[in-house]
């Protein structure tokens, strides 16, 4: 059986209609929201010799960037969970996308352990992050590593889920039957923006809409809604939950910032703290 993601409320004049059924993983919506960052880089002047896609998963996105960016390599961090033949596959075609140039596979259990990308200060040109924020306790750090990866004029181009995704199931009586959960990190917009800003970088934009998917059976439901961590596994109660909502409302956040001045004095404290690489000596020649 099929559900159906509605016709977008969003901010701009995009919007499309489409039926498809979600899988306990969130591949789908993923693939979706890939597509919808690369439309928005369409516009976007940037030339990209490594990509970081962080997280990384099966799906067009590969395909696409390596079309918008020609020969770019890919360092890529493949989701939690990909193992054996499954993981070989996924580096053959990392490395086919990036026409045989060898890229770093980073790990992303690693990274959720110690909260640190496995790449080189300033090593890419473009981080592209879908749907992980919203996993984060406290983005900010993930915005940190973000800073020390990309290289002098690269961009952060990412996507995650709003605090007011699944907001239907926090209606009074349904929250008492089913075991929902708060995202990790539920930032809006105008959150994300600021700690942009706070991690020093340079001419954020953000954009938001609404995703309306529709359900014909409670089952349906309730698989997404564990997938994307809105609800803990139900185990035996799901015979007892009743009235349960028809659709789920997703708030997508997109946003994309650039990372200039790297090499400028970083104000913490205030007081100015400035790379020994900006500090030059300055030498007289005695004419005489």
């Amino acid at each position: 059986m099929h559900k159906r993601l509605g016709q977008c409320s969003r901010i701009g004049a995009w919007g499309a209609e489409y039926t498809h059924a979600m899988t306990q993983s969130i591949a789908w919506l993923q693939d979706e929201i890939a597509d919808r960052m690369l439309q928005k880089l369409d516009i976007v002047k940037l030339e990209v010799k490594d990509v970081l896609v962080l997280p990384d998963f099966l799906g067009l996105h590969a395909h696409f960037l390596s079309k918008r960016f020609p020969g770019v390599r890919f360092h890529s961090a493949p989701e939690s969970g990909i193992s054996g033949f499954a993981r070989w596959k996924f580096r053959v075609r990392r490395w086919w996308n990036s026409r045989f140039r060898a890229g770093t596979f980073v790990s992303m259990s690693d990274y959720e352990k110690t909260g640190r990308i496995g790449l080189p200060d300033h090593s890419v040109d473009l981080v592209f992050s879908t749907l992980l924020i919203q996993d984060l306790p406290d983005p900010k750090y993930f915005l940190r590593e973000c800073w020390r990866v990309l290289k002098e004029g690269g961009l952060l181009s990412f996507s995650y889920l709003g605090p007011d995704t699944g907001k239907e199931l926090h209606v009074v009586g349904l929250a008492e039957l089913m075991p929902t959960q708060q995202l990790a990190s539920p930032w809006d917009m105008h959150d994300m923006g600021d700690a942009l800003l706070g991690e020093r970088f340079s001419d954020p934009v953000m954009d938001m809409e609404f995703l309306h998917l529709e359900y014909v059976a409670d089952e349906l439901l309730i698989t997404d809604a564990i997938a994307l961590k809105l609800v803990s596994s139900l185990g035996d109660r799901i015979s007892r939950v009743a009235d349960l909502p028809k659709k789920l409302t997703l708030e997508i956040v997109y946003g994309h910032a650039w990372a200039l001045g790297k090499h400028l004095a970083k104000v913490q404290d205030h007081i100015a703290y400035i790379d020994p690489k900006q500090i030059q000596r300055k030498t007289t020649i005695d004419s005489n």
